[in-house]
């Protein structure tokens, strides 16, 4: 079956939120949803998942799901406002629980701070599957751009989140900790391993040099035939080599600090403190 899916690109972090519908009914999932962030003043604001919302209600769909490809350290996951607006269980990959045994250290995060994965509602593993109305999802693990990362193949549509962008502009970086751009490689080649016509629908795109326009849907095939990091006769030792000293030029996303600290809780903020505010931690000379 082929899903019927709208995009919604957020141009302040370059992510591509998804609306993956039915074909056969009004069930759908939301992915990779965005809750905008103004660092500067540390004011949070509804503008992106409000559309997503907005598109949601005009169109009449029952959301089964609010998938997370990976914990994003780009941008703020709005799923819990988006649960509160339209329902669906919020879900993620099992390593959820190496992303918040790591981050929760880094962050000096309490006892109080759970490192389960009970703050989701469904936490998946490789070969696991799951339903939209009658539109079957499965599930591939594919680490390397972090240890959570997963791939829902969706009918003939796979979401990959930041494992693969368009093909001229390659893969994710494989720094961050748990990464590995050994795994990365092995990821990228269970994707690739999906029949050619399977629709590919990255999690991000910076527009590649040369290119006018941002674009997010391309195929397996055309990833074989022309990624730039991992298509044609790229090997993997030449992958590894090319992650490797690329990744050791690359500074910190912007928004790291706040997004891993709200999205290892699934979207939530920290408790308040005493005089009833939130706050978030910066750490010094960790990251």
């Amino acid at each position: 079956m082929s899903p019927e899916v709208k995009a919604f690109f957020d141009e302040a972090t370059f992510t591509v939120s998804y609306v993956v519908k039915d074909p056969m009914s009004n069930k759908a999932a939301i992915i990779d949803s965005v809750l905008d962030f103004d660092y500067a003043s540390g004011h949070t604001d509804t503008t992106s998942a409000d559309e997503v919302i907005a598109y949601v209600k005009e169109q009449g769909l029952d959301i089964e799901w609010i998938l997370e490809t990976h914990v994003h350290a780009d941008h703020l996951s709005a799923a819990p406002y988006i649960q509160e607006q339209v329902g669906g269980k919020i879900g993620i990959g099992e390593k959820i629980t190496v992303v918040q045994d790591t981050f929760g250290k880094v962050f000096n995060e309490g006892t109080a701070f759970q490192r389960d994965g009970s703050q989701f509602d469904k936490l998946f593993v490789q070969g696991d599957s799951f339903h939209i109305g009658q539109l079957r999802g499965d599930v591939l693990h594919t680490p390397g751009h972090t240890p959570a990362c997963l791939t829902y193949v969706i009918g003939d549509a796979a979401f990959v989140g930041d494992t693969l962008f368009m093909p001229d502009f390659g893969t994710a970086r494989c720094d961050f900790p748990g990464g590995s751009a050994e795994t990365m490689y092995e990821s990228v080649q269970k994707i690739l391993s999906l029949p050619e016509e399977t629709r590919i629908f990255v999690g991000h795109d910076y527009k590649a040099p040369g290119r006018e326009e941002f674009a997010w849907e391309t195929t397996v095939g055309e990833q074989k035939a022309k990624n730039i990091h991992v298509g044609g006769t790229n090997q993997r030792e030449d992958f590894v080599r090319m992650r490797t000293e690329r990744d050791a030029t690359l500074g910190m996303p912007r928004l790291i600090v706040p997004s891993l600290q709200v999205n290892m809780r699934a979207g939530q903020m920290p408790e308040p403190e005493d005089d009833g505010h939130v706050y978030l931690k910066v750490p010094v000379n960790k990251l």
